[in-house]
């Protein structure tokens, strides 16, 4: 079956949520800090806070609570590392400015003219657990080109639950044999490729930073493996 429409994750994948976190970090902690501004490691605390990701997602996947969006989790979240590191004094605004970093990602260098040509012959849309609100806000700052932005806010499961893969494609009018998940996590994809969709892995090798160690590599047998969005292109003729 031909593949109609390319479905994408977002964090990791299309941005690079960890150097975006540090340098919007760097420059909250001059603005408010004395002398040299706060002294933080914001590396540490851009990993410390993506570690709370999943964990906060799992209470909701498992049913613990009702459904939150993600810009609440990470509201939740961030008051926590504030408190572990120390950080006071914070108002209600720039509390809410801080969290909302997430809708300000930098995409990876590859990402716009890559989308761009991949958009010339497919639907591009995402498969994101961000909420739409953060997606929308993030693709005009990134000058991200999608035709819709979809996933697990409009489909009311966060992956990898099943019902985010399938709703997102039945929300496209297409079967899931028709989409191709776009991701630079093993885990996604093989959660992906159960829900029948086909399988597309990105290299996105820092990450996590120069000392990663998680998917360095496809680990699986997929459709297609890239080490960017413009080899993806190449692969698909676009």
């Amino acid at each position: 079956m031909a593949f109609k429409a390319l479905l994408f994750d977002v964090f990791g994948t299309v941005v690079d949520w960890r150097s975006s976190i540090i340098a919007e970090g760097e420059a909250f902690g001059r603005d408010h800090g004395s002398g040299d501004g706060l002294n933080i490691d914001w590396a540490i605390f851009a990993d410390a806070w993506r570690a709370k990701y999943q964990p906060a997602m799992r209470q909701v996947r498992e049913g613990q609570r009702g459904w939150v969006k993600l810009d609440d989790l990470h509201h939740e979240n961030l008051l926590e590392l504030l408190e572990e590191f120390s950080i006071s004094g914070l108002s209600g605004d720039e509390i809410d400015h801080w969290n909302k970093v997430w809708h300000r990602l930098n995409p990876w260098p590859d990402t716009v003219a890559g989308l761009t040509r991949l958009k010339a012959g497919f639907v591009l849309a995402t498969l994101s657990n961000g909420n739409v609100a953060l997606l929308v806000n993030m693709a005009k700052h990134a000058g991200l080109p999608w035709d819709a932005v979809l996933g697990a806010e409009v489909a009311g499961h966060y992956k990898p639950q099943p019902e985010a893969y399938l709703k997102t494609a039945a929300f496209l009018g297409l079967a899931p044999g028709e989409c191709l998940m776009v991701a630079a996590h093993n885990g996604d994809l093989v959660a992906a490729s159960a829900c029948g969709l086909g399988t597309a892995f990105v290299r996105r090798s820092t990450e996590y930073g120069p000392g990663q160690t998680t998917d360095q590599d496809a680990e699986n047998e997929y459709d297609l493996v890239a080490d960017s969005f413009s080899h993806l292109a190449d692969q698909l003729g676009c």
